[in-house]
């Protein structure tokens, strides 16, 4: 478990705030993350990494020279909100234009896919590159789609590199992709890790046995083994990586990267034991281990674990990934630092502005709404966390506190400077996807920032209006998600939640009747996707372990839609 910890809530930040403190004349803090310390030449493409904190070295320990421009931090296990890549993004800007690289989660996918779009449109040339090495979560045909884990030190250090070198955006951004799909990993796991403040593991790995094929979020193995030799396991993980292996031929003669990775509480004279017997294994194929590295690179907080991984280089990834570089957790070779200190514009926050008397008022009412969401995740946090763990990563109660928390407190500042309803929903929109990050977070925040766009800060919306504005959230999250009924995600209890109000809303029920009926169709829907298989988000890799338990977005939906009607009875 984490026992150095305040307030778990602020653990993310507060361990940011430690990093800062201790490499000074690495990185400096912007909203978001940070960015390095030192100015970097005009014109160079500037390398943005980034993704949930509890990683660490990833992501923040790679920002250096010869690595990565800035690092985007999101909370524990979850991914960073838009405006905190556009902060960081902005903040680490050379005028070479941008990369971003992150793991391909599906918040992650979102937030930053949000955060490059506004970039564009001021005017910024922002590239994407998921990284997705995981071969356990998915097949060879389908490596785009595959769980990004330690290979991303592999793309990440090859783009710095790159960028570095002087190379174009074009050409950073071909290398990064070339580097992703030349980048295999594989892990164990020896036992589960622990959230801040939690007193149990997100998952627990039986006695005798590992599970093969982890994630870094809190996400179980894919199969479990009863527990081998070091040199057992290290054959298993390198025989199922080079079942990858490309064709030997003028492009790739069998020099590989390497990175054995420990995921935190496994530590170093083990993980040397486990190289000695993949260096003898590589060596028996005919590879050559090039430039390798033994270390902790991609953490999973106190998780006991490792994972390999192998990337197959040509000479130009080779010269990439043996280039010169200085970060806090990587240092490799000779490189020269400007003395020139990075400038950062600090950014100001936006005066919220007043409503008409009749919007501030109907405003108040919402923020008592957003008030009763933040009672309601808090009470269903151990809930929530203990049903997404069996399948999932065992965060989505904490980032639904998080996001109704932040929300709640946008609501009350807003109340306070009696602003419309309108600007409060946006703006608790935004605290929300900020506050929580994840997918969740992100369509949550959309959702509300929808509705905003159907409501207005000078009148009061009539009965029809609000339930117009309401449904038009509910499809949103539909839109940016991209599930359909069925999937076992949150749209098996958005979408009956959505429907019931459509149905009832020429009705002559009052709207607290209408909103209590359509809540409850979305309850039974939630309980429902108990007997239904994943087949989208983190739980599909998991396959048959999600039947038995509903999914943990439906039931938080449905949970908090539930809590309304008692608030609009009047």
């Amino acid at each position: 478990m984490t026992y150095l910890v305040n307030n778990p809530e602020e653990f993310a930040a507060d361990s940011l705030r430690g990093f800062v403190a201790a490499f000074p004349e690495y990185v400096q803090p912007v909203h978001g993350g940070v960015v390095r310390a030192s100015a970097s030449p005009h014109g160079e493409v500037s390398v943005v990494v980034g993704g949930g904190s509890g990683h660490y070295p990833a992501f923040a320990g790679w920002v250096g020279s010869g690595i990565a421009h800035g690092s985007v931090c999101g909370n524990i296990f979850a991914s960073p909100s838009a405006s905190q890549v556009t902060s960081v993004v902005r903040a680490a800007d050379n005028g070479g234009g941008t990369l971003l690289l992150f793991g391909n989660y599906a918040g992650d996918v979102l937030h930053f896919g949000n955060g490059a779009q506004q970039l564009r449109a001021e005017g910024m040339d922002v590239r994407i590159v998921p990284i997705s090495d995981d071969i356990a979560s998915n097949t060879p045909d389908k490596h785009d789609d595959r769980r990004g884990i330690a290979g991303d030190l592999f793309v990440v250090k090859v783009a710095g590199a790159a960028a570095a070198a002087g190379k174009s955006l074009d050409e950073v951004e071909a290398l990064a992709r070339k580097a992703n799909a030349r980048t295999r990993t594989l892990g164990v796991a020896f036992t589960g890790c622990t959230l801040p403040g939690a007193s149990e593991p997100l998952f627990t790995v039986e006695s005798g046995t590992f599970g093969l094929g982890l994630g870094i979020h809190g996400e179980q193995g894919i199969s479990s083994h009863e527990m081998a030799s070091a040199r057992d396991i290290a054959t298993m993980l390198v025989d199922k990586i080079l079942a990858e292996e490309p064709a030997r031929d003028e492009n790739y003669a069998g020099r590989v990267g390497v990175l054995v990775n420990g995921l935190g509480a496994t530590k170093y004279e083990e993980l040397f034991v486990l190289y000695g017997t993949v260096a003898q294994l590589l060596e028996e194929r005919g590879l050559t281990p090039v430039g390798p590295i033994v270390d902790e690179q991609v953490t999973s907080l106190d998780m006991a674990g490792v994972s390999l991984t192998l990337c197959f280089l040509d000479e130009e990834l080779e010269e990439l990934w043996l280039a010169g570089c200085d970060t806090p957790a990587l240092r490799r070779g000779v490189v020269e630092h400007s003395q020139q200190k990075r400038v950062v514009r600090a950014e100001e926050d936006e005066e919220i502005p007043a409503g008409s008397a009749d919007s501030a008022a109907f405003a108040e009412k919402i923020a008592e709404i957003l008030d009763a969401f933040e009672r309601s995740a808090r009470e269903a946090e151990p809930m929530l966390g203990k049903i997404d763990a069996i399948a999932g990563d065992g965060d989505h109660g904490q980032g639904m506190t998080l996001g109704t928390t932040a929300a709640a407190k946008a609501a009350r500042e807003c109340v306070a400077a009696s602003a419309g309803a309108r600007t409060l929903l946006a703006r608790a929109g935004a605290a929300w996807s900020e506050g929580a990050g994840g997918t969740s977070g992100a369509l949550w925040g959309g959702a509300l920032g929808r509705i905003a766009f159907g409501l207005s800060d000078q009148e009061t919306p009539s009965r029809e209006e609000i339930i117009a504005a309401v449904v038009a959230g509910a499809r949103a999250i539909q839109e940016m998600g991209g599930a359909q009924i069925g999937d076992k995600t949150m749209i098996d209890a958005v979408i009956p939640f959505a429907q019931g109000l459509e149905e009832r809303a020429n009705s002559s029920a009052s709207l607290a009747d209408i909103w209590r009926a359509a809540a409850q169709e979305a309850t039974d829907a939630a309980e429902a996707t108990a007997e239904i298989l994943a087949r989208k988000g983190r739980a599909r890799t998991h396959g048959e372990a999600s039947i038995g338990t509903p999914d943990p977005g439906a039931i938080s939906f449905a949970l908090l839609m539930s809590a309304v009607p008692d608030l609009i009875a009047e």
